[in-house]
């Protein structure tokens, strides 16, 4: 998939369900230092977005904070209680969340719907291509964090599934994309660590 096309398939999920964004364009910005200097400009609040597994390698974790926070991995595997944690690989990442390195955003969640379907005697199968391991109870692969700050916040800003674009999204807007995407989500108290 193109990059061009990972924003499309975004702003085409989001016109769709009617909720609201406004998008700004710039260079690829893999980096939050990078990206700082062009988001000074834009009103909202930005995310550090981080994609893990578990030792395993059958459960998917998307954990999102404040973009001037820092978070040691072994905090997070405290904080989470899912185990030993590492960095998602850019397959895993593209396989779950249909985004590349660099790109990791809630909005890849669009990828994370309609994996099984139900069978007439009420049980479920996943479609193909989506292994069964890998799904939670709730039939969505990825399970998301969020930093309890950001329900606070007016705006939040994401890359839409690709980091030459930022789209900022009402605080509203972002709940319901939660909603309408359906999986499991928690809020975590993330203080801003040195």
């Amino acid at each position: 998939m193109t990059d061009n096309s990972r924003i499309a398939e975004v702003l085409a999920f989001l016109e769709k369900h009617g909720l609201g964004y406004k998008l700004h364009t710039h260079p690829p910005l893999p980096t939050i230092e990078l990206a700082l200097e062009y988001w000074k400009e834009i009103d909202s609040v930005h995310c550090k977005n981080l994609f893990f597994r578990n030792h395993k390698g059958n459960r998917h974790y998307l954990v999102v904070f404040e973009c001037h926070k820092e978070l040691a991995i072994h905090s997070l595997e405290h904080m989470l209680k899912q185990g030993k944690l590492s960095f998602a690989s850019p397959e895993r990442m593209e396989r779950c969340l249909g985004l590349l390195p660099g790109s990791v955003s809630p909005l890849g969640l669009i990828h994370d719907m309609n994996l099984v379907q139900e069978k007439e005697d009420g049980t479920f199968v996943p479609n193909e291509g989506v292994a069964m391991k890998e799904l939670f109870p709730n039939g969505h692969r990825v399970k998301l964090f969020l930093d309890k700050d950001l329900q606070q916040a007016e705006r939040i800003s994401f890359h839409p599934c690709d980091n030459t674009a930022s789209a900022v999204l009402s605080n509203a807007d972002f709940m319901r994309f939660l909603e309408i995407w359906g999986g499991e989500y928690e809020w975590l108290d993330i203080t801003a660590e040195v």
